[in-house]
């Protein structure tokens, strides 16, 4: 059984998720808070007994600490509690932020309820989720104002230009569909660096696996 504690301020959303996950027979609603702070506390008191929230539903725009305080928080004392954050196309920022500081993904709040339950045990599970569209919308960088790109060049978000040069290199045989084994041989390295490597990638960049960092990469080498 997955616990959830749901966080948001609008008390009929709390109620009408709460709802909705009951029907979801591995999941079950241990608690609710109204704002960041609440969150903590409730965090903070059932940690270490039997309804410790496996998973915090999230929200991002609440009074007193919001949601991106929270889940840093949360994060840095409670590091068994993963974080999911709900939110609305205007939240970019502030989720952008949260994911900085530990949460596991994001989905819309319209968000089907199979969708949000399937994202919830990916989560528990430890993998990093994000609903359609909105991948995109993380790693999309801005063109600066003082500069013109040539038409058609896509632009490198930045997680992308922050890899070293080595693990570039090795991202580009990702996406070519290169085999550790294979890439290893190209680079002249071992099968552990590689490995090593893809592991530090995939953190970085904060993805689930060798596809999705293949699906990113395209385009840009």
């Amino acid at each position: 059984m997955i616990r959830l504690l749901l966080v948001d301020d609008q008390t009929i959303i709390r109620q009408g998720l709460a709802n909705l996950l009951a029907a979801q027979p591995d999941l079950t609603v241990v608690g609710d808070a109204e704002n960041g702070q609440q969150a903590v506390e409730q965090v903070a008191t059932l940690y270490d007994t039997p309804r410790q929230p496996d998973v915090v539903l999230m929200d991002v725009r609440m009074p007193e600490i919001d949601g991106v305080a929270a889940t840093r928080q949360i994060c840095a004392e409670f590091p068994a509690v993963k974080i999911l954050v709900l939110t609305t196309f205007d939240d970019d920022d502030y989720v952008q932020q949260a994911m900085r500081y530990g949460a596991k993904g994001y989905l819309l709040k319209q968000t089907p309820v199979a969708d949000l339950a399937v994202a919830i045990r990916a989560v528990h599970r430890g993998y990093t989720h994000m609903g359609p569209g909105l991948f995109e919308k993380t790693f999309a960088a801005p063109e600066p104002p003082d500069s013109i790109a040539p038409v058609g060049a896509p632009v490198m978000p930045p997680a992308l230009a922050a890899l070293s040069p080595r693990e570039q290199e090795v991202l580009k045989l990702i996406s070519n569909g290169y085999s550790n084994r294979e890439i290893a041989q190209a680079l002249f390295i071992s099968e552990r660096t590689v490995r090593n490597h893809v592991t530090s990638i995939l953190s970085q960049l904060q993805l689930r696996d060798r596809t999705q960092a293949a699906l990113l990469a395209r385009g840009f080498w």
